[in-house]
């Protein structure tokens, strides 16, 4: 573990549950993969200080060069995706997953840095990359960056949708301007935990906790084919009032998001870089728990 300073991030408890589920380097062609847990030290620094690349530390987690493109990789390829759906599944196959859903987005100023880049009009924003056969036209860079005008500005958003203990179980990202209730499918469409030896992924929730934002005719719509019917048709759609106050859980997973202040303001150019620190910065709130 680095000690130097306050470059301290991650315990062995930590690390010994993340180490299995990232790449490895038998059967990998070309040069070795560098120590993991340096780089990936490297990389929540960085987020969590919201420095420049260049001022990482080099004593502490090598050359910036070697910890930029192993992100810059994995975000391409969907490694903290697979991650974050590895500790997922594991956490489900023993109860451990409180399936009261909530969702809700938090909108984040771009830094000049990060918005030099050209800007079409339409943009889907960034979603989970699940296979590195994918298209990246379907699930790569979107094409405007995920960076919009709203009234702060250039400005992104993250939308989560976190278990009942404010885990994210999906993160999706968009321009800021875009109205939640357009991206609730995407985000919804993102919950997918594998049940290890048990049939298919698990995505639909025992409920959904979300504010006026997603109130519209067509979610409910979307919601109730969902359900699952039985004799008598399913259960009435109704508010559960005491179900509902324990929608705060993703307001304080936003809260600890924005602890990490290169999450808080957007620097980064591409939106899957973006997107890929806010699941990396996922992985780490289940590993915490």
């Amino acid at each position: 573990m680095t000690t130097s300073g306050r470059i301290r991030l991650l315990t062995d408890e930590q690390w010994a549950g993340l180490a299995p589920c990232l790449p490895r380097n038998a059967g990998k062609a070309g040069r070795p993969f560098a120590d993991h847990r340096r780089i990936t030290e490297g990389i929540i620094y960085r987020y969590r200080t919201g420095i420049p690349w260049r001022d990482l530390p080099r004593e502490a987690f090598g050359p910036w060069q070697t910890v930029w493109k192993r992100h810059r990789r994995w975000a391409a390829d969907g490694t903290w995706d697979t991650v974050l759906t590895q500790l997922t599944a594991q956490a489900d196959s023993t109860g451990g997953i409180d399936w009261t859903v909530s969702m809700d987005s938090t909108i984040n100023r771009a830094h000049q840095h990060a918005t030099n880049t050209a800007r079409p009009e339409k943009d889907t924003g960034a979603v989970t990359r699940r296979s590195k056969s994918e298209a990246p036209a379907t699930k790569g860079e979107p094409a405007g960056h995920a960076i919009g005008r709203s009234r702060g500005g250039l400005t992104t958003k993250i939308h989560h949708a976190v278990d009942g203990n404010g885990r994210p179980l999906a993160v999706v990202v968009t321009p800021g301007q875009v109205h939640d209730a357009q991206v609730f499918p995407l985000v919804l469409g993102d919950i997918r935990v594998p049940r290890l030896g048990r049939g298919r992924p698990r995505t639909t929730p025992d409920a959904l906790l979300a504010d006026k934002a997603y109130a519209s005719q067509q979610i409910r719509a979307d919601l109730a084919s969902r359900k699952r019917k039985g004799r008598s048709g399913g259960r009435p759609r109704a508010l559960d009032a005491e179900t509902y106050k324990r929608r705060n859980v993703v307001e304080r997973s936003f809260s600890l998001l924005k602890q990490w202040r290169g999450l808080a303001t957007r620097y980064d150019k591409l939106a899957i870089v973006y997107r890929s620190a806010a699941v990396l910065a996922a992985v780490i709130t289940w590993l915490r728990s």
